[in-house]
């Protein structure tokens, strides 16, 4: 579910659940280019014959900071806004890794729209962002993002 609005609408928007984004597989694949792309080879996410002997989670797993990095193309999917010249991140005001998310593992996104407040040229939203692995039993990632739209 996409939740499709313009700028001027976002502040009646507050408190409401924008949607859920698509599945997206973790994959090792995807976990290896994660750990070239920032330098973090650790072996419970890289080296899968010692994950599947000696991690605690039975295998690889996929970095929290991966998880976190997906938000965004999730986010794409659960609000558009039609008239923004610019959308940016402006930050993070929290992030925790609940539970691990083991490569294979599908994640996706659920977000409500915690606070608009205004700024020059627009509006800064702060959302509260749920990341959930299918099958799993509690979040593989809670964030809240703030982004800024603008006009």
């Amino acid at each position: 579910m996409t939740t499709t609005t313009t700028l001027a609408e976002l502040p009646g928007l507050k408190g409401t659940e924008l949607g859920t984004s698509d599945w997206i597989e973790v994959t090792q694949d995807r976990v290896n280019t994660f750990a070239d792309a920032t330098g973090d080879h650790q072996w419970i996410h890289v080296d899968v014959e010692r994950a599947n002997a000696e991690s605690p989670f039975g295998g690889p797993i996929g970095h929290g900071y991966l998880t976190l990095s997906l938000l965004i193309p999730m986010w794409s999917q659960v609000l558009t806004v039609t008239d923004t010249a610019m959308a940016v991140n402006y930050g993070l005001n929290k992030v925790r890794f609940p539970a691990p998310v083991p490569v294979g593992s599908k994640v996706r996104l659920t977000a409500t729209l915690a606070d608009v407040e205004e700024v020059r040229g627009g509006y800064q939203l702060t959302v509260s962002a749920i990341i959930e692995r299918e099958g799993g039993d509690k979040p593989v990632c809670i964030a809240e993002p703030v982004f800024r739209f603008l006009g």
